[in-house]
């Protein structure tokens, strides 16, 4: 019998969980695990009560072009990630892994390079989540720790993106 690796299980789950974005240009879920149990999901999409680009047909950063990972203050949208964290307790994130998954809508294809905004970073960091499993494709994913984030302070610097 061949099973599935438990991140990649995880994975899939997220993968679920992105269906259920509203973006425009990118479906991304996020689950929280601990202890081998998932905390909350959560998927992109425009604050309750709003409405989602999806529904309005528009994006304002495509309009305007705004190149991935810059200008999301003009998003209406908020981020799988920070919807899964904003979903859970802090008692219960602290040590735990969060998963990420992004989908192109045009191609249908896995997000290339896909990494959490500097905003989602911040909300990563004082969650107490302990690492990020993102996935690359089907099988592959890669692990980023906290601590990285915290060493590796982009902000300081001014890196725009990704």
């Amino acid at each position: 019998m061949n099973r599935t690796d438990k991140n990649n299980y995880y994975l899939d789950i997220t993968e679920s969980v992105s269906e259920r974005g509203t973006c425009l240009r990118k479906k991304f879920g996020a689950i929280i695990v601990k202890n081998d149990e998932i905390i909350s999901t959560g998927y992109v999409g425009a604050p309750r009560g709003r409405k989602n680009c999806c529904d309005e047909k528009f994006c304002i950063r495509q309009k305007l072009n705004v190149p991935r990972g810059e200008r999301y203050e003009l998003c209406r949208s908020v981020h799988a990630e920070q919807n899964a964290i904003i979903s859970a307790a802090r008692r219960d994130m602290i040590g735990s892994t969060i998963y990420l998954v992004g989908i192109e809508n045009d191609t249908n294809q896995y997000v290339k390079d896909a990494r959490p905004c500097s905003l989602c970073k911040r909300f990563i960091i004082n969650a107490g989540i302990e690492k990020i499993i993102i996935r690359k494709n089907k099988t592959e994913y890669e692990t980023i720790y906290t601590d990285e984030l915290i060493t590796n302070d982009e902000s300081l610097v001014g890196t725009k993106g990704y």
